[in-house]
C-alpha cells in the first residue's frame, strides 16, 4: 500500500506510517445536594449529602481504561525494519594513485564512475518504524505490509525493553497485512475480537507513534464499511481518534481487551493527525492472517467480471425501484463468468443468498471465498430473476478483480490507441455531429463507424456538450444503446429515438473507454 493516497490537493489519506491514537479526556462533575426544613431554615444532613455527592462523581467520572492496559500492553510491539532501497558507489581505502595526490583529492571529493579504479558497489539501505501485536506465545504476530515491505531484516521491541529479530512469513498488499514470526518464546499475546464493534463504541489504540513506543490513546467507533480508495477490499473502520507515524500495524482493541481492528491509513488535510483514521477490521485480519501463516500467500475467488455500481440514474433507465447490486459491464475472456453464461448487463444481487448491495461489495464476497468453490449468484437480466452458479477460479496475481468507483481499468485495446489517419477523421466528420439535433438530447458527439471492430467510434466531442459531462472522450466507443448492439450513427440515433417514444427518461450506454468498458445513464430530457 502506498504511503499517501490522494484525495484532494490538501486532503489526504495517508498510510500510517504517519500515525498516532487519540487521547481524550473527560471531565469529572461533582453534584451536591441538601434538604431545606419545612421551616425553610437551611438544614444540612452531612452524611447523606456526602454519599449522594460521592455517588454522582462515581456515576459521572468514567471508569478509565488503566486495567486494560495492563492487561493487553504487553502483547504490543514495535518494529524496526531495514529495507534495500537500491545501491550506492564507495571509495576503496586504497587508491591506485600516490597518497595526498591530486588525483587521490579528486576522487575522494567527488566520487568516479562505476567500474573505475578503486570504486566498488555496494547497497543502500533505508530504515522504517511501526507498530505490531503478538497473536500466540510462539511469537506471531501481526503488522501493516508496507511496514515490512522489502524487508531486508525485522527487529522487535517488546514492552520489557529487549530487542528480538523476525522474520516475515507473509504479505498481502491488497490488504496492507503482514504476518511475521518473533524468534522466542512464551510471549504475551491478545485475541482478535468475535464479534465486529458497534458505532459508537469505546476503542482503545496501543503503538509506537513517532518511535516513543508503548503510547495508549482511546477513542471510539465512528463509522463501519469505509472505503477509502486504498484498494479492491476496502471495508475499513473509522476510528474518531488521532493516529501519526510510527503507528502502522498497531491494535486497536475494545473495552474486553479484543482487537477489533489492525490501524493502516489516516484522513489528514496536512500530514498529520485530525483525528480520523481507519482500522482492517478483525473479521479480515483473521481471514488473511490465517492464509498467511498456512501458506504464506492469500488466495481470493476469482469470477472474471468487470463490475460498476447501479447508480440511482442507472436504476431508472433499467426500469428498477432502486439502486442496488453489481452490474456487469464487460466479461473477461475464457473466465469463469463466461462459462456460467454471465452477460454484459446482468445486474448480480446476491452470492449465496446473501444481498450484494453494490460493485464493492460483490468483489469483497467474491474475494473471500476460496478458489474452486461453486456459488449460487442471483442474477436480473432484463428484468427477470435468475440463479446463475458461477465454479470461481482464483485470482491471477496480476489482476485485480475489483470495481473502481467509475469502470474497471484494464488494459487499452491495441487497436483504440492508433490516430486516425485522414481518411478516419474526413469519414468521422461526415458522421453526426450534434447528434439527432431534432428528435433526441444534443449530446455534443461526432460518430463514425468503428469499422472492423464493433461499435461506433466517438471521433470528436463538445467540451460543453451533455456527452462530455458524464465522461465521454474523442476515441470511446459506444457499444450498445439501451440493451441493442449499434455499428453505426443511425443506429445510435434510432435506439435513442426509441427509448424517447417510450418515455424514458434516460438511456443506457455500454461504452468501451480507455479506462475499460461501462455503462452511462445519459437523461433524455435536456435539449
Amino acid at each position: 500500500m502506498a504511503l499517501n493516497v490522494d484525495c484532494a490537493p490538501k486532503q489526504r489519506i495517508l498510510s500510517i506510517r504517519r500515525v498516532a491514537l487519540l487521547a481524550s479526556t473527560v471531565a469529572g462533575v461533582t453534584a451536591g445536594a441538601f434538604l431545606l426544613a419545612p421551616s425553610f431554615a437551611p438544614y444540612a444532613a452531612p452524611a447523606l449529602a456526602q454519599n449522594l455527592s460521592q455517588e454522582a462523581q462515581n456515576l459521572a467520572r468514567p471508569a478509565g481504561f488503566a486495567d486494560m492496559v495492563e492487561k493487553v500492553k504487553p502483547a504490543v510491539i514495535s518494529v524496526r525494519v531495514k529495507t534495500r532501497v537500491g545501491t550506492e558507489l564507495s571509495l576503496d581505502e586504497d587508491l591506485p594513485f600516490p597518497k595526498g595526490s591530486p588525483m587521490e583529492q579528486f576522487f575522494k571529493r567527488f566520487g568516479a564512475p562505476d567500474g573505475a579504479p578503486g570504486m566498488r558497489r555496494g547497497r543502500q539501505f533505508g530504515a522504517s518504524q511501526g507498530s505490531g501485536f503478538l497473536i500466540s506465545s510462539d511469537g506471531y504476530a501481526v503488522t501493516n505490509n508496507h511496514v515490512v515491505d522489502k524487508a531486508e531484516t525485522v527487529e522487535v521491541s517488546t514492552e520489557d525493553g529487549k530487542i528480538h529479530s523476525a522474520k516475515v512469513i507473509g504479505t498481502d498488499s491488497r490488504t496492507d497485512l503482514a504476518l511475521i514470526k518473533v524468534g522466542g518464546n512464551n510471549f504475551p499475546y491478545v485475541k482478535l475480537a468475535d464479534t465486529p464493534p458497534r458505532v459508537g463504541d469505546w476503542v482503545l489504540a496501543i503503538g509506537n507513534p513517532f518511535g516513543l513506543g508503548g503510547t495508549v490513546t482511546a477513542g471510539i467507533v465512528s463509522a463501519r464499511g469505509r472505503d477509502i480508495g486504498a484498494g479492491p477490499y476496502d471495508d475499513f473502520l473509522q476510528i474518531d481518534a488521532p493516529v501519526n507515524k510510527g503507528n502502522s500495524g498497531g491494535p486497536t482493541f475494545n473495552t474486553e481487551g479484543s482487537v477489533i481492528g489492525v490501524n493502516t491509513a489516516i484522513y489528514s488535510p496536512s500530514g498529520g493527525s485530525v483525528g480520523i483514521a481507519f482500522a482492517i477490521p478483525a473479521e479480515t485480519v483473521k481471514t488473511v492472517i490465517g492464509q498467511l501463516k498456512d501458506k504464506g500467500a492469500v488466495t481470493r475467488g476469482w469470477i472474471g467480471v468487470q463490475i460498476q455500481p447501479v447508480t440511482s440514474e442507472i436504476a431508472d433507465s433499467l426500469g428498477l425501484k432502486k439502486a442496488g447490486g453489481a452490474l456487469v459491464a464487460e466479461p473477461q475472456k475464457d473466465s469463469p463468468a463466461v462459462k456460467a453464461g454471465i452477460a454484459a448487463g446482468d445486474i448480480i444481487t446476491t452470492v449465496d443468498g446473501a444481498a450484494v448491495n453494490n460493485a464493492r461489495d460483490l468483489a469483497r464476497q467474491i474475494g473471500s471465498l476460496a478458489p474452486g468453490t461453486t456459488v449460487k449468484l442471483g442474477v436480473l437480466r432484463k428484468g427477470a430473476e435468475k440463479t446463475v452458479n458461477v465454479t470461481l477460479g482464483e485470482l491471477p496475481n496480476a489482476r485485480d478483480a475489483r470495481a473502481d468507483r467509475r469502470s474497471l481499468r484494464p488494459d487499452r485495446d491495441k487497436d483504440m490507441q492508433r490516430a486516425p489517419d485522414r481518411e478516419d477523421r474526413s469519414e468521422r466528420r461526415r458522421g453526426d455531429r450534434d447528434l439527432d439535433r431534432n428528435d433526441g438530447p444534443h449530446l455534443g458527439l461526432s460518430l463514425a463507424p468503428a469499422g472492423s471492430e464493433p461499435g461506433v467510434v466517438v471521433a470528436d466531442i463538445d467540451p460543453n456538450g451533455l456527452a462530455a459531462d458524464f465522461g465521454f472522450k474523442a476515441g470511446d466507443v459506444i457499444l450498445d444503446v439501451a440493451g441493442k448492439t449499434v455499428a453505426t450513427p443511425a443506429e445510435v440515433r434510432k435506439a435513442l429515438g426509441e427509448a424517447r417514444t417510450e418515455g424514458k427518461r434516460s438511456v443506457l450506454m455500454r461504452v468501451k473507454t480507455e479506462q475499460g468498458t461501462r455503462f452511462v445513464a445519459i437523461p433524455l430530457g435536456r435539449a
